[in-house]
C-alpha cells in the first residue's frame, strides 16, 4: 500500500491544530474566566462548577494536550525534521527549525505540566480522589501556579510555532 505522506501530513497538521486550539483554549478559559470568577460565585453554587463543569473541562483539557503532542510529534516525523527540531536546529543554520524547536519544547514542557502536575493536583483539589482536607488547598495552589506557568509559556510556544512557518 502506497502512503501519500503529503496528504497524511496535511491531515495530521489539522488534527494537531484542532487539538491545540482545544487545549490552549481551555487553558485560557481556566486562567482568564473560570478561576477569576470563582470568587464571585455564591458558595452554594460553587459545587455546580467544581463537580460538573471543571471535571469535564479538565478531561478535554488534558486529552487536548495529549492529542496536540502526539499529532505534533507525528507531523514533525512525517515532515522529516523531528530530530533537527528537537535539537533546536543545532548545526542546521535554520532559524525556522530553531523557532519550531523552541515552540515544540515549550509545548512538551506544558504537556508534562498538564499530565504530571496540574491534573494530579486538580484531582485532589476537586475531591475526585481521596486526600486529607488540608491537602486540597495546597493541591489547588500548585495546580493554579502551574496552569499560570503554562499560560505564560503558551505565548512563546505560539510565537515559535507560528513564526517558523511564516519566516522566509
Amino acid at each position: 500500500m502506497d502512503v501519500d505522506f503529503g496528504s497524511l501530513a496535511f491531515y495530521v497538521r489539522w488534527l494537531h491544530v484542532l487539538s491545540g486550539v482545544m487545549w490552549i483554549g481551555l487553558l485560557w478559559y481556566f486562567n482568564f474566566v473560570q478561576v477569576p470568577v470563582m470568587g464571585e460565585i455564591p458558595d452554594e453554587q460553587k459545587p455546580a462548577v467544581s463537580k460538573h463543569i471543571a471535571p469535564k473541562a479538565l478531561f478535554w483539557f488534558r486529552w487536548g494536550a495529549m492529542a496536540t503532542i502526539i499529532f505534533g510529534l507525528w507531523l514533525a516525523w512525517l515532515n522529516g525534521y523531528i530530530w533537527d527540531v528537537l535539537k533546536l536546529g543545532a548545526g542546521q543554520g535554520s532559524l525556522n527549525l530553531t523557532l519550531l524547536g523552541f515552540g515544540m519544547w515549550f509545548g512538551i514542557i506544558m504537556w508534562f505540566n498538564v499530565w504530571f502536575v496540574i491534573w494530579p493536583n486538580q484531582k485532589i483539589a476537586l475531591g475526585l480522589v481521596e486526600a486529607e482536607a488540608d491537602a486540597k488547598p495546597k493541591a489547588a495552589a500548585t495546580a493554579k501556579m502551574f496552569s499560570r506557568i503554562n499560560t505564560l509559556l503558551s505565548i512563546p510556544m505560539f510565537f515559535g510555532m507560528l513564526s517558523a512557518s511564516h519566516f522566509g
